[in-house]
């Protein structure tokens, strides 16, 4: 049995068998959403209240340590279970979704949130579940436990990013070595770079200089803020890079009517807006997210510098 025909047997028993995910999954198929057009392309605003675990936990070291660890296997609910891949990661159902199809993958150690060591399991992962877009939330850019090395994922065909890059609209081929093309995005309000190609070592060696040189942008960063969407198709993998420079925008700091309770993390940057409340759903608009883009991420005339020799 392929391995993705295993996670959808999961998917399908827990929501059979665990309340919690089955209600959450029923009261998703009614969550509100709205379209924004931003100069061009499109950005889906989403009211999920049950997300306001994310968008606001605290991440701070002390918050951190007082608390136990929710992807720790002894800490998890009894009623979810799991699918080993690979001997060091755990498929799960995620009980709060975002997606249609929303799935946490931590990994059976506890150990920080560091993507370069573990960029290669990304690409497994993308490639074995060819359904979903594999995803990465940063330390400090989205990661609710970043004590605890996880993916997400969600289904494909969720995500503007997806269509926005077969488009190609926004991309410009920036490199075209075999193995492994880079392509830089332009007028898209997020500075982004997509790598595209079938052998995963070239990927890798590619993310890895990328990696380093971002790593001389952010010196006193545990790591560089980063999150990454992957996913694979039937030529190979897609993998967008989004860089950051901060975590949260001021509105979410404000007070009363000014205040924005948003978290950007790798789904609101790949085109979905996460509003666990709802005055922030109604009120939100293409000048805010225009705004909190220009904040949270990487210029994207900075961007190709990284990928320089």
């Amino acid at each position: 049995m392929l391995y993705s025909e295993k996670v959808n047997g999961l998917f399908s028993s827990q929501l059979r068998e665990w309340d919690l995910a089955r209600v959450n999954y029923l009261q998703f198929e009614r969550v509100k959403t709205r379209m924004l057009d931003l100069s061009g392309f499109e950005i889906l605003v989403q009211f999920n209240p049950e997300r306001i675990r994310s968008s606001a936990a605290n991440v701070d070291a002390k918050s951190i340590g007082a608390r136990p660890c929710f992807l720790c296997s002894k800490n998890r609910p009894s009623q979810q279970r799991g699918l080993t891949f690979k001997r060091s990661l755990t498929v799960l159902v995620n009980p709060f979704p975002i997606f249609p199809r929303h799935l946490s993958i931590p990994s059976e150690l506890h150990t920080d949130q560091r993507i370069l060591q573990n960029f290669g399991s990304m690409l497994s992962l993308a490639e074995a579940i060819p359904d979903y877009v594999i995803f990465y939330n940063g330390p400090q850019c989205g990661a609710s436990a970043p004590d605890h090395l996880h993916f997400q994922a969600g289904n494909r065909g969720f995500l503007p990013i997806e269509t926005d890059f077969s488009g190609g609209k926004f991309t410009t081929l920036i490199s075209g070595k075999p193995g492994v093309k880079i392509w830089n995005w332009s007028g898209y309000l997020r500075g982004i770079v997509t790598l595209s190609g079938s052998e995963s070592e070239k990927l890798i060696s590619v993310f890895n200089h990328f990696f380093k040189k971002f790593s001389a942008f952010q010196p006193d960063k545990p790591e560089p803020m980063l999150n990454i969407l992957a996913y694979y198709n039937p030529d190979g993998w897609v993998v967008h890079l989004i860089p950051r420079k901060l975590h949260r925008p001021t509105q979410f700091f404000e007070e009363g009517i000014d205040q924005i309770l948003l978290s950007p993390a790798s789904v609101d940057l790949g085109g979905v807006i996460i509003t666990p409340r709802e005055e922030d759903f109604n009120k939100i608009n293409a000048s805010d997210i225009a705004d909190i883009f220009n904040q949270v991420c990487i210029n994207e005339n900075e961007i190709a510098g990284f990928f320089n020799e």
